[in-house]
Formats: structure tokens, sequence, C-alpha cells
């Protein structure tokens, strides 16, 4: 194990085993062109069919999240282009819109070169008309890439296109469609990329660690590449660990080794479980976590998923119920807004798991929820946040008897799960407020908005401690109207308080 020095502001980098994708990085705080070179010698030119067979036989993977096996989508953009007569164009996602992901962000920062390495390789074999690089707009890792462009004289044929730095931002099609000048959101029916990507020509769309680890196969040649790692899952991944971690950090690890030696490095207590994938990811129990190893198959085997390598243990001190809680919340505020899964499906879904949170919902209408969305949402972000509230109910079946039980575990929700800063239409919204010295138990207040408000065993008005969304503001003040003892009130936002 060895811990790599991190320049000022960019999360410590950590290793276990032979440094591979951070080789270099415990003596430089960033590879420029020169050093890059040094470390992991010259990049070779390869045909298209040996780029093909490099990427079988390395078994390379995606590691934005969805693990699509690299050389499928080599041989498609291929009879893509050939079919059509048409250029192809090869794009680097690293945009990393989700929260608690950073592994890519220190790609940008420390080894660009890496990324570009990757990039180049695939645009020579296919001879493509450029290459494309997403990144977050405002990212920290935006200068270092184009001082890396700059360093190796490739001007005229890369292009960084700035996206919105938000969740979906990330999803492959949102992608494409802020590339060609269009709303970067996702585009509301599966189009594959390999057949109409930038300006409608054939693209190659992948992940920026999947060109880094792409390259370092290239350099290093399949037998050494795999001379780490699983025979299976060949190499090391790299992930994100954050949560109650001491010293949250980016770790490059091979295949195969335990998660709770990852944990242990980081110094991070698995407490009540892990979230393993980021917010379209799943919980791990901490039992599951203490036998879990580092891989795909090791991780799913256990109900996990590696997804993007995002490791997020809670700890002890914090509500997995109100952490999961304020998840939803956010992702339902993260969706494009273009169909009814997500319009309509996610806020119904985040408003009945708060309800669960707080000790007043039901499991079923959770499931509720997620059935009215499954499978039919526009993009995977419907299926993915579900998946993610669906695994907490399984992985804290004890604590959610418990709010039922007592209205609380009696933890607060310290927000160890990592989240940008609230929208500022958040700060709109307000919280409907009962007083219990005027109601007189008439019910008709959750007629009108039964999202908000459900009836207790005693016919008695319980209502949600979740602010009001505003597409619910309207049944909320009708329900205040017609409340005949005047006992309700809709509670300014925090930032409208004066």
């Amino acid at each position: 194990m060895s811990q790599v020095q991190s320049p000022t502001g960019v999360m410590q980098v950590f290793r276990i085993g032979p440094g591979r994708i951070t080789a270099g990085l415990d003596s430089s705080p960033r590879l420029d062109y020169d050093t890059h070179r040094r470390v992991h010698g010259q990049l070779p030119r390869l045909p298209k069919d040996d780029l093909i067979a490099l990427a079988e036989l390395g078994d390379l993977r995606g590691r934005g999240g969805a693990g699509f096996p690299f050389a499928r989508k080599l041989r498609a953009v291929i009879d893509s282009a050939a079919r059509r007569g048409a250029p192809i164009t090869v794009v680097v996602n690293a945009t990393e819109g989700e929260p608690a992901a950073h592994k890519d962000k220190m790609l940008l920062n420390r080894a660009p070169h890496l990324i570009l390495d990757g990039a180049d390789l695939v645009a020579r074999a296919l001879n493509a008309r450029e290459i494309v690089v997403g990144v977050a707009h405002g990212g920290p890792g935006e200068r270092s890439l184009l001082n890396a462009i700059h360093e190796r004289g490739m001007t005229d044929t890369v292009r960084v296109v700035r996206m919105p730095d938000r969740f979906i931002s990330g999803e492959g099609g949102a992608l494409i469609n802020g590339i060609n000048g269009q709303r970067p959101i996702p585009p509301g029916r599966k189009i594959r990329s390999s057949d109409s990507g930038v300006g409608g020509m054939p693209t190659l769309l992948s992940n920026a660690e999947t060109y880094s680890q792409l390259a370092l196969m290239a350099m290093l040649g399949v037998d050494m590449y795999s001379s780490v790692g699983l025979p299976s899952e060949p190499g090391t991944v790299l992930l994100s660990v954050t949560g109650s971690a001491r010293r949250p950090a980016v770790v490059e690890v091979p295949t195969g080794v335990r998660l709770r030696e990852v944990l242990d490095l980081c110094e991070a207590t698995i407490g009540q479980g892990v979230l393993l994938g980021g917010y379209h990811g799943k919980w791990m129990s901490a039992e599951a976590v203490e036998r879990a190893e580092v891989s795909r198959a090791g991780f799913e085997a256990l109900g996990g998923a590696l997804g993007a390598g995002i490791v997020v243990p809670l700890g002890w001190d914090s509500c997995p119920l109100g952490e999961t809680a304020r998840i939803a919340r956010y992702m339902a505020g993260q969706t494009a807004g273009q169909c009814g899964p997500c319009y309509m499906g996610l806020p119904d879904l985040a408003q009945t798991f708060g309800a669960l949170a707080d000790g007043n919902g039901h499991i079923e209408a959770v499931q509720r929820a997620v059935s009215t969305m499954r499978g039919r949402g526009a993009c995977s972000h419907p299926d993915g946040t579900s998946n993610f509230v669906l695994s907490a109910i399984d992985v804290f079946a004890e604590d959610i008897m418990t709010h039922a039980a007592y209205g609380t575990c009696g933890l607060p929700v310290r927000g160890v799960l990592p989240m940008p800063t609230e929208p500022a239409k958040r700060a709109s919204e307000a919280q409907l407020i009962l007083d219990w010295s005027r109601c007189e138990g008439h019910g008709l207040c959750s007629m009108e908005v039964p999202d908000l408000i459900t009836l207790d065993q005693h016919g008695y008005p319980v209502v949600s401690k979740a602010s009001v969304p505003k597409r619910l503001e309207g049944e909320a003040r009708r329900a205040i109207e017609i409340c005949p003892a005047l006992a309700l009130r809709l509670d300014p936002a925090p930032a409208e308080r004066r």
C-alpha cells in the first residue's frame, strides 16, 4: 500500500499494489508531456483490427458505469462508418456528474496525457476526424487538460466542450446533445452514438478512465497489463472513496482485492452499510462488505454494483434512511423533465421514501412508486434511482421498523453522502406545517394533498417533513384553505425568512 502526493485542492491518491494508472504521481503532482512519456513510454500506433484484438484480450470494459465491452463499441462504430461512408468522431466523457465521483477529475488534473493517449490511439486507428472531450463547466481539471493539449500540439485535432455540472450531463446522449449545440439532456429515445453522434455522424463515446486504461494496455502489452488483477477481470480499477472515510481518496487497486482493505487504507468506518456504484448504484450491508472483493462480479454476487467505482461508507453517526431520502430528493431535482417517470415519478418516489424516513410511510408505497417508472423512462435515470432506493429498503430493513415505531432512529442526518449545494430553485420551496393545538382531525387536508398528508389510525393528519415541491404548491394551499380549524400553514423556506 502507498500514498501518492496530491496537489492542494485535489483529492488524495492511494494505491494498493503496483502503480499503473497512478504511476509517476508519487514524485510529481501532475505529469507534463515529457514526464508522462518517461514514466509510461511511447504510445504505439495500432491498426483497427489490432486495436479491437487488444481490447478483447484485455477484456476492457467501460469505466463510466455500464461496463460495456469496448471492443464491441469499436466494431459498432467501424461498421456504421463503413455502411454510411462517413467519418468517425472520438468522444471522451470526462464530465463526471456524480457528486461522489472523483477519479476522472483526478485524471484530468494529474494524468491528462493518459486520457489523450487513449483517445489519440483510437482516433489514429479509426482515421477519426476529431477528438472531443466533454468536461464539467468550471471543473478543476479543465485547465490541466487544455495545457496537455497544447503540450502535445493537438490544438487542431482536439476540442474541449464544457457541460453543465449536473448529474444527467454525464449521460452519453446528453453529452452528444451538448456537443451538437443542443440542450444537454438525454435525447428521450435510445440513439446509438455509433450510428448517430456528433454532427449525426458515427461516434465512439467512452469514459475518461476507459481511454486511460486502453492506453496503458497498448503501452504495457496485454500480458503485462493482465499480470495483476483477476484472470476474469484483469488490471486495476480506480475507486472514489468518500463518506465516513477519514482520508477520502481516489484509490487504484487490482481487481480481486478485498473491499475491506480499501476501506481500511482510507480509515473508513463501515457502520450500517456502504453505497457502491454511486446514486444509480446500490447499498451493501456491513456483513456483505466484509466478504466483498473489488470486481464487477464480486460486487454483483453480494448485491452491489461496481458502476463508476464509487464507494461511500456510511459510518455509525448518521441516519441511513435520512441520507437516502436526501439523495432521492436531489435525484428528483436532477431530471431532464421530459418524461413522466422523471417529471412525476421521481418526485413521487422521493416523497414516499421521505415519508418512510419520517416514520409515517409504507414500504408498499415506495414499491408502487417504483413500479410506475420501471423500464419506462427516456433514459436510465428513473431506473437507476429506483435501484438505489430499493436497495436501501433491503439493507436498512431494521432501521425502517425502528422509524415506524418511534418516528426516528435517534441519529441525525449529517450529510455523509456527498451532494452539491442545493439548486437555487430549492430556496423557493416551503414546508407544510400543522398546528396541533388547532387541529380537530377533520381529515379534509389529506384528500386535497395525499402526497404530503396521510391520516393516522385515529384519523388525524400526519404531515411530511419534506419541502413542498413546486408541483404540489397549489394543492397544499387548497388544503390550507379548506381546513375548518385553520390548523395548516406554509412555512417559508429558509432563504425567504427575514
